[in-house]
């Protein structure tokens, strides 16, 4: 049916006819502050967990504790926000990420002790926890057409939010010490609570609340700063558009992967309701699969950042032939640091070459394959420089497939449940991310080197065949929302 002849669009017709102009670039900053912070508080992990380990006399343990109660908070915050956010909005997601995310980390850097320090990252995972809510917030104001490209330079702001960590603690932690490295690293959350109030509520999320008459005066606005005009006639919700294709042919491209949800179900999904939908029969298999997906990607990458600081370093004490010919003190650990940072650069290239040209799965496969290729020869103890560049190739490689598949997630599941749908598989990722500290810090300090990267690479095959199980790729498909 041609909705323009009949006097109708949808939400999907309205956004390409806007196309993507300057009031997507505001909704891009704004999605990419979120995201920058995450990194930002992310690659602290990395750098203060030495220098509080020899300030308060802490055992390896407790030091690998300090990024551990961080993926925790993470775990239980993904999850709560993306079921505040599918069921109040977006805005108000936003609204409290912000507020604890910078309240705790501010507060951190006053921490008069180790316990007091952990509970206050604890608090910061759990702010950290809502970057779901961005992601999926910036993907339902861009059109089909090239969502895949700028999924991908959303995902920039994370890497230059980890390139910026890496400057800022070789600037600042020399000189002033790691409360430092906190305070600053809390702006951004800061910076995110002073713009609040002139950022938008998603027209899609609105749209799936029945409220068409509110994201239309989101569509107009659109619109009016795009200097470009709606399409004529009369903003539908996709329940019209859906009663109108019952008889329509099989899945074209731009047919939602997921069939849309029932009206029934639609009514049955609030609160803690909408985790439960996650396992239905039309979403388990989806869901599951991206669980394990974000658990072997998550604790590959953040893997390959902390063995930055271990192997790089030489902390662990092992290898002293290689040490006597290359001592590596703090200075060079930064050095690494903003090394390896750099990759995630290439990596989003690469990335953004393949996700809209090959597909989300065949990117993933391909950069997964990279990876494992890059890590393989740290089975073995390297020399220092070489040991550097494999995992500038490794993290490449990994941000590649770290941003397909943050891309993929969300686009898989219906707006009702969007932002629970990421958010739980981010969530369960994070519990990746809570073993790699205890696996990438506790084997190398033990001098286990080959069995932590070992690890790493069965996790990259066991999220290479999960992959393959997908039955579609969402490319160029139009989001599904949770109508009939």
């Amino acid at each position: 049916m041609d909705y323009e002849t009949a006097g109708l669009y949808t939400l999907d017709e309205a956004l390409e006819c806007v196309g993507f102009g300057r009031f997507q670039a505001f909704v891009l900053g704004y999605a990419g502050l979120g995201w920058l912070a995450e990194a930002m508080e992310i690659m602290i992990l990395s750098f203060i967990g030495q220098a509080v380990k020899s300030e308060w006399q802490l055992s390896s343990t407790q030091e690998s504790l300090l990024s551990t109660i961080v993926f925790a908070g993470m775990l239980v915050g993904a999850y709560t926000w993306g079921i505040l956010s599918d069921n109040y909005g977006r805005r108000k997601g936003f609204l409290f990420i912000s507020m604890v995310t910078f309240g705790a980390g501010f507060l951190s850097t006053f921490s008069p002790s180790y316990v007091s320090l952990v509970a206050l990252r604890g608090l910061v995972g759990f702010g950290l926890g809502g970057s779901c809510v961005f992601l999926s917030w910036f993907l339902e104001f861009v059109p089909a057409s090239n969502r895949g490209m700028w999924m991908v330079i959303f995902s920039t702001f994370w890497t230059f939010g980890s390139i910026f960590e890496a400057a800022l603690a070789w600037i600042v932690m020399p000189r002033l010490g790691w409360r430092w490295v906190l305070a600053f690293s809390s702006v951004p959350s800061f910076a995110l609570l002073i713009l609040f109030a002139v950022a938008p509520e998603s027209p899609r999320y609105l749209c799936m609340k029945g409220k068409t008459s509110d994201a239309l005066r989101v569509l107009e606005k659109v619109a009016s700063v795009n200097q470009t005009k709606l399409p004529p006639g009369v903003l539908v919700s996709g329940r019209s558009r859906d009663k109108d294709e019952e008889s329509a042919p099989a899945p074209s491209e731009t047919t939602p992967l997921l069939p849309s949800l029932s009206e029934n179900t639609k009514q049955s999904v609030s609160g803690f309701s909408s985790f439960f939908m996650l396992l239905s029969s039309k979403l388990i298999k989806t869901t599951l699969l991206l669980w394990v997906l974000f658990f072997g990607n998550s604790f590959s990458y953040y893997g390959i950042i902390l063995l930055t600081s271990k192997l790089s370093s030489n902390q662990s004490g092992c290898f002293q032939s290689l040490q006597s010919t290359r001592n590596l003190q703090g200075a060079d650990l930064y050095t690494n640091a903003f090394i390896t940072s750099t990759a995630e650069l290439p990596g989003l290239f690469l990335s953004a070459i393949l996700v809209d040209r090959v597909g989300r799965k065949h990117s993933m496969s391909f950069m997964f394959g990279l990876a494992f290729v890059f890590l393989l020869p740290l089975l073995i103890h390297q020399p220092s420089v070489l040991t550097t560049w494999l995992l500038f190739g490794a993290r490449m490689n990994a941000m590649g497939t770290f941003t397909v598949a943050s891309i993929y997630s969300p686009e898989l599941y219906p707006t009702s449940v969007r932002t629970t749908g990421a958010g739980v598989a981010s969530a369960v990722g994070r519990i990746g991310g809570m073993v790699c500290p205890l696996v990438a810090v506790g084997l190398v300090n033990a001098c286990h080197q080959t069995a932590a990267v070992a690890l790493f690479l069965i996790a990259i095959v066991v999220s290479v065949v999960c992959i393959q199980l997908f039955p579609y790729d969402t490319k160029g498909r139009e989001l599904s929302d949770d109508t009939s």
